[in-house]
C-alpha cells in the first residue's frame, strides 16, 4: 500500500509505533475508498451523458469539479482526524503514575482491543527472532490473556504460524 495521506520521511515512519501505523493504514484505506468512489461517480455521470449524446457539454466538467472538491474535503477531514489521533496517541503515550506505557511492564488499558493486539504482537515480534521461544513465552503470559481478551487466541495462532 502506498501511503500518501500524510507526508512523513522514512525516519518519521520508523518512529511510529504499531498503533500509530495502524491508524495511518486505516486512514489511507479510507482515503483510497473516497477517491475511488469519486472516480466511480464521475464515470457514471460521463456514461449517462454519453448515452444521451451530451458528453461534450460543460455539465460534466462542472459536476466532476464538484465531486473532486467534495472528495478533497472528505480526504482533508480524514487527514486532520489522523493527525489528531497521532498527536493524542503521542500525548497519551507518555504513561501514568506507574511510568511510561510499555507492554508488559505498564500496559495501556485506554487502547481498543485491536490496538492492544498490535502492541502485544509488536512486543513479541521484537523480543526474539526465535519463533518457538516467542510462542512459548506468549503461551506463558497470563497478562496477555486478560489484556487481549478474545484476541489472545488470534495472536497465539499468528505466532504459531511462524513456526
Amino acid at each position: 500500500m502506498i501511503i500518501d495521506i500524510i507526508d512523513l520521511s522514512d525516519e518519521q515512519f520508523e518512529d511510529l509505533n504499531a498503533v500509530q501505523m495502524a491508524m495511518v493504514r486505516a486512514a489511507q484505506t479510507e482515503k483510497n475508498e473516497i477517491l475511488a468512489e469519486a472516480e466511480k461517480e464521475k464515470g457514471e455521470i460521463f456514461k449517462e451523458l454519453l448515452t444521451n449524446g451530451t458528453a461534450r457539454s460543460t455539465y460534466y466538467d462542472e459536476r466532476a469539479e464538484a465531486i473532486d472538491d467534495e472528495a478533497d474535503a472528505k480526504v482533508e477531514a480524514v487527514k486532520d482526524d489522523l493527525l489528531y489521533q497521532i498527536a493524542y496517541d503521542l500525548d497519551a503515550g507518555d504513561g501514568n503514575e506507574d511510568g511510561p506505557y510499555r507492554y508488559p511492564e505498564n500496559p495501556n488499558y485506554n487502547l481498543s482491543a485491536s490496538q492492544r493486539f498490535l502492541v502485544v504482537r509488536s512486543y513479541y515480534m521484537e523480543a526474539t527472532d526465535d519463533a518457538e521461544a516467542r510462542l512459548e513465552a506468549y503461551a506463558m503470559d497470563s497478562l496477555a490473556r486478560t489484556y487481549l481478551g478474545e484476541y489472545y487466541a488470534t495472536l497465539y495462532d499468528l505466532l504459531a504460524s511462524y513456526i
